[in-house]
């Protein structure tokens, strides 16, 4: 597809049709950068554990947040004083 660069301001700017923009999940934002001689515009990434809080709310909810492993104990903790 072939579209055109124009003038905004002292800018260059293209519309980028809605239906490539929904191929790649592309909002509000984009993240660009340069390749070589290619502008890549790609949806930006999720910033890391996004969704976490939520998902443990969600676990907490169920019922399904039990210790995988039980509490255990070291045999010299009856030495240690608090």
């Amino acid at each position: 597809m072939r579209i055109t660069i124009r003038r905004i301001g002292n800018s260059r700017g293209m519309i980028i049709p809605t239906s490539l923009l929904a191929q790649v999940g592309l909002g509000e934002e984009a993240e660009v950068i340069v390749e070589g001689d290619a502008l890549i515009v790609r949806a930006p990434a999720k910033p890391v554990r996004a969704g976490w809080a939520e998902a443990s709310k969600l676990l907490a909810q169920s019922g399904d947040d039990a210790l995988v492993l039980p509490e255990f104990g070291n045999s010299t903790d009856s030495e240690l004083s608090w």
